[in-house]
């Protein structure tokens, strides 16, 4: 499926900006800027403005972020379950009706569940690992 330049810039634009925000020093500039901010409570008084101000900043940093991180975990799950459904197609004696079944309804998800429950607890019985 082709992509189009706006989606692929919003790909690169969105798994760059989640590793940079996602590093020690991004941490410590966002601490440094709160740090900074509460010392200057005391030169604007305290104002509600000074509180608009931090207030206000975060909300939008963390509505827009929260769009980047979710473009990027939907590519990282998405590049996820085709690597094990690979896996699972590859091997003979593994069930093909695995593949995909994160599209499948939550009762058979739960169902797949129980199966693998008992696998564990059967070889848990057996002395296997």
């Amino acid at each position: 499926m082709p992509q189009s330049k706006q989606s692929g810039f919003f790909r690169k634009f969105s798994q760059k900006t989640s590793h940079l925000v996602g590093t020690p020093a991004a941490f410590f500039i966002a601490a440094s800027i709160v740090v900074m901010w509460a010392a200057s409570g005391p030169l604007f008084h305290f104002s509600d403005t000074w509180q608009l101000v931090i207030n206000t900043s975060t909300t939008i940093v963390t509505f827009l972020m929260v769009f980047l991180i979710q473009n990027t975990q939907n590519r990282d799950a998405k590049a996820m379950h085709l690597k094990l459904d690979e896996l699972i197609h590859a091997l003979n004696e593994a069930r093909d009706k695995l593949v995909d079944v994160e599209d499948s309804s939550d009762e058979e998800i739960e169902k797949f569940s129980q199966e693998f429950q008992h696998l564990h607890t059967r070889l848990d019985k057996n002395g296997s690992t």
